[in-house]
């Protein structure tokens, strides 16, 4: 291992962000799980999936494993990301477990921060706390969880919501302030009680985007950043350069540090991996015209006629996903990673079957020699 590679070791360790790359990948490699549920499945199958793929990830040194908070979608059981993270804490010993997102519009920050020093108390040093502003959802879901037909308010509003969720997690609202009084617990109120010792950990907080707004934020506050790559592609480099220009060092990063979400298949078999992807695009075309179900199966995406406008979807977003045999992945993720010079990659691999997604991410492990513990 060079000097710069035991730097960067050692400054993971003790930030709790950094990664160090395994094997020969090109970047730290983490996970991000939307706890699929595939057609004749149920969420209990793929809450079991979680557990399998959380174990693998850690057994092969991927670097973090998060979360993502979705809501009214059939195929996607990660409605509560806390009690997820919680099951997975209880199966794992190493790996940063954490939420790639929780949408903090939907929530009283009050309400995060306990549920995250909840998740730190459960699993010391290797918990993070991905935030977004997105709902999650569709604008009526949205409405039921902030029982508010205001959206755009709560968008609007994040800064301000980010600052007071920090604040609980500090708690260190100022004298005078309205929530002064007012502690998160578990949290660092606990050191300050007689008897009391507190961990010294602290859930490291990312902000998550699709575009600029939360890339200048992130880069304003000298936080980490999350590129959703994986569906906003043609952002990415453009939302990378901003964060990077605009950064400012700060007590949590004394320079940038951005990793990209990337949407990944490999498969023993090239024909297989097509023929997941495509039914990877119904799956989408159903979501987007209002129509979310269960993820379809290849069987369902070959009996589908695919209007010329959904083939242009099916083209353009199979365009998005690094997929194939496991050597076309691993150079489609060499190139990718050349391109954004990303500082870590988070694979996300959408498929029917739940064996397909274990098979997916220990190939690419075994491409990069990462290796097993």
């Amino acid at each position: 291992m060079t000097a710069d590679e035991n730097r960067d070791k050692a400054q993971g360790e003790t930030d709790g962000i950094r990664g160090a790359a395994q094997g020969t990948a090109p970047a730290p490699l983490s996970v991000l799980d939307l706890v699929t549920v595939g057609a004749g499945s149920t969420a209990t199958d793929a809450l079991r999936t979680s557990v399998a793929l959380a174990r693998l990830a850690e057994s092969r040194g991927f670097h973090r494993y998060w979360v993502a908070e979705h809501h009214s979608m059939p195929g996607v059981a990660s409605s509560s990301p806390a009690v997820i993270l919680a099951h997975l804490a209880a199966h794992t010993e190493r790996i940063r477990l954490g939420s790639g997102g929780v949408m903090l519009p939907n929530h009283a920050p009050l309400v995060i921060a306990e549920q995250f020093g909840t998740l730190e108390a459960m699993a010391p040093g290797r918990v993070d706390l991905g935030l977004g502003r997105a709902p999650g959802t569709d604008g009526a879901t949205a409405a039921a969880l902030r029982r508010t037909d205001r959206l755009n308010e709560g968008a609007d509003d994040f800064p301000q919501q980010l600052a007071e969720l920090i604040r609980f997690l500090d708690d260190d609202f100022p004298d005078g302030h309205p929530y002064s009084r007012i502690h998160a617990i578990p949290g660092p109120i606990q050191s300050t009680s007689p008897g009391g010792v507190q961990s010294p950990h602290r859930p490291p907080v990312w902000l998550l985007g699709s575009s600029g707004f939360s890339a200048r934020l992130a880069a304003m506050l000298g936080l980490p950043f999350a590129f959703a790559h994986h569906f906003s592609a043609q952002n990415t480099i453009p939302a990378l350069d901003l964060y990077r220009e605009q950064f400012r060092p700060s007590a949590v990063l004394d320079e940038p540090y951005a990793l990209i979400g990337v949407s990944t298949l490999a498969a023993d078999d090239e024909k297989e991996a097509r023929r997941q992807v495509r039914a990877t695009a119904l799956n989408m075309i159903r979501l987007r015209s209002g129509r979310p179900g269960l993820f379809p199966g290849p069987e369902d995406a070959e009996s589908h006629v695919f209007s010329s406008l959904e083939q242009e979807f099916v083209d353009s977003w199979a365009g998005n996903i690094v997929h194939g045999t496991v050597d076309e992945v691993r150079a489609g993720l060499d190139d990718l990673h050349k391109r954004t010079g990303a500082d870590e990659l988070m694979l996300t691999s959408h498929a029917h079957s739940g064996e397909l997604r274990l098979r997916s991410y220990e190939l690419i492990a075994d491409a990069y020699g990462l290796p097993t513990t």
